[in-house]
């Protein structure tokens, strides 16, 4: 069971998503140029509005885990820091180990190469592991209790999780979501049940360069000019989106059921992170340069589809670039291009078991979902998928 967001977003002159060498993103589509704002930066922001919106546990990525939250613990609960620092390297070393990678922690600031999801329960139980070893006596019992324990939790991880007392999600509800890619024997390896593409203008690119400058306001009297000057690429655009999410997956990543029984596993939690998730989609800017652009808009067309088949995106809607010229409406056009692509596919393949859910500002085909606004179209789809609430 699959739930499918599309959304149109128009944004005024802003720089939603910079490259390396700081100019606006973008991609090739159809023989054009377009705008582009990645996935990674939708899901950033996107995660960040959602950790004010949910009591779920959270997960932490960072390079400083083993330093900044585990040894931190260990110390504030009164461990010798030179005997936490120790016992931490080694636990980290034998966690981050594996057959295909040898990788592990920098001896003296306990850092990792590059950042890890980890989840709050992974911390406690880690905390709870070198305080163990640490009863053990002298410092060589005590790495032996750690070797033999992840040589244990090798075998099966959530088990040693559970064991501990600790609960899903390991990884926090961003992990669930998203994902979490490990080379460790053993760290779970999280498959990730949100699909989230790049999103584009419908299109083509049109950009022009700012150059701005700034005067000293205490050197008036002997410059003249500008005290720094500067400039920085804007565009103008009307973005397609396009999310993709894998709702039994996502149920047992949440709740550790599995997949095929996910009607039976924690569907309250993924129901309210799928509202989240939808709303964070239509509402939340991916911007950056705020002070000087103010890059917020809301999506004027979302289009919601539950159903057991095989997702696809409906960017070839604009595989022709929409044009801009005096007097269009680009988004209006765009609205209909995707609904007429909509249309097009159903003639061919078929309507299917596919249900449609529609809030928009702008005309959309009667025969192609039910229309209504945000909220209520957001509740619709979210019964299709769970049933009414309780």
């Amino acid at each position: 069971m699959f739930l499918q967001v599309h959304f149109l977003t128009s944004y005024h002159a802003t720089l939603l998503n910079r490259d390396d060498a700081g100019l606006a993103k973008r991609i090739a589509f159809g023989g054009s140029p377009r705008l582009r704002v990645s996935s990674q930066c939708q899901k950033r922001h996107w995660r960040e509005w959602m950790f004010s919106q949910t009591s779920l546990p959270t997960g932490v990525r960072s390079r400083h885990f083993f330093d900044r939250v585990v040894k931190r613990e260990l110390v504030d609960g009164g461990m010798d820091a030179a005997y936490a620092h120790e016992l931490v390297f080694h636990l980290g070393n034998a966690v981050l180990h594996s057959a295909s990678s040898k990788e592990g922690l920098t001896k003296d600031t306990l850092a990792m190469s590059q950042p890890v999801l980890f989840g709050r329960p992974e911390a406690e139980y880690f905390v709870s592991v070198i305080r163990e070893a640490a009863r053990r006596g002298d410092a060589s019992a005590a790495k032996s209790y750690i070797d033999d324990t992840v040589t244990e939790a090798k075998r099966n991880f959530k088990a040693m999780l559970r064991q501990s007392g600790t609960n899903e999600p390991a990884v926090g509800f961003e992990g669930a979501m998203f994902g979490r890619f490990v080379t460790s024997d053993i760290l779970s390896r999280v498959d990730a049940p949100v699909h989230v593409a790049h999103a584009f203008t419908t299109h083509a690119l049109d950009t022009e360069v700012d150059f701005f400058t700034v005067v000293d306001d205490l050197a008036e009297v002997e410059e003249t000019g500008a005290a720094h000057a500067n400039d920085m690429e804007l565009g103008a655009g009307l973005f397609y989106g396009y999310v993709a999410v894998d709702v039994p997956l996502l149920v047992s990543n949440l709740s550790g059921c599995d997949p095929k029984e996910w009607r039976d596993g924690d569907v309250e939690s993924a129901r309210r992170l799928l509202e989240l998730l939808v709303t964070a989609a239509a509402e939340v800017s991916p911007g950056a340069k705020l002070g000087a652009t103010a890059p917020y808009a809301r999506a004027e067309c979302v289009l919601l589809e539950v159903g057991d088949e095989q997702p696809r995106s409906l960017a070839n809607a604009f595989l022709k670039a929409i044009p801009l010229r005096h007097g269009g409406d680009a988004m209006r056009e765009s609205v209909e291009a995707m609904s007429n692509y909509v249309e097009a596919l159903d003639r061919m393949y078929g309507a299917g078991a596919v249900t449609r859910f529609v809030a928009t500002l702008h005309p959309w085909p009667a025969g192609l979902g039910t229309s209504a606004t945000f909220q209520a179209s957001v509740t619709q789809a979210l019964d299709a998928l769970f049933g009414a609430p309780r």
